[in-house]
Formats: structure tokens, sequence, C-alpha cells
């Protein structure tokens, strides 16, 4: 299957937001079973301000749908998503 980066950015001043919804994604991450590798953003001080997520799943339509129903998207915790097919060549 074809892998997705989705390049998120937290809206600012959202960091409780992202950490009221954390848990949450998370659990949502391991249900879903298409994320291969995924972690936040960090800002100059270091606080979690976006996230960068590659998804294994058949389509791009399978990664909107998948985006749309993270609970970070739900609790619009996102200023703006970025998705676009990812070829990896290295690691």
């Amino acid at each position: 299957m074809p892998l997705y980066m989705m390049l998120c950015t937290d809206k600012p001043g959202a960091i409780e937001t992202r950490k009221a919804t954390r848990e949450a994604h998370l659990a949502y991450v391991a249900e879903t079973g298409c994320v291969t590798l995924a972690g936040p953003l960090l800002d100059d001080t270091g606080e979690m301000a976006g996230s960068l997520i590659i998804l294994d799943l058949p389509d791009i339509a399978a990664a909107r749908e998948w985006g749309a129903n993270d609970p970070y998207a739900l609790a619009g915790l996102f200023e703006s998503v970025r998705l676009q097919e990812w070829k990896k060549v290295i690691g």
C-alpha cells in the first residue's frame, strides 16, 4: 500500500486541547493500526505544536478519512493539515 504524510500544525495556544485529547489520539492510532511513524512537532520552547504522521493506507481517500476521525481533528486542534503521498527512500 502507498504511504501518506500528514503534516499538522496546531492552532496557536491549543496546547491544553492537545494534552486533553492525547490519550484518545494515541488509542486511535493503536486501534487503527495504519500509522507507521508519528510524533509531535515542537516549537522553539520544546512544547508540542503539531504532528507528523505517516499512514499506510490503500488510497488518499482512506488517509483523509483517517485524519478526519482522529480525536485531535475532532477536537479542533489543528490550524492546518497537509496530506500528501510519501515515498520512503531511506530508513
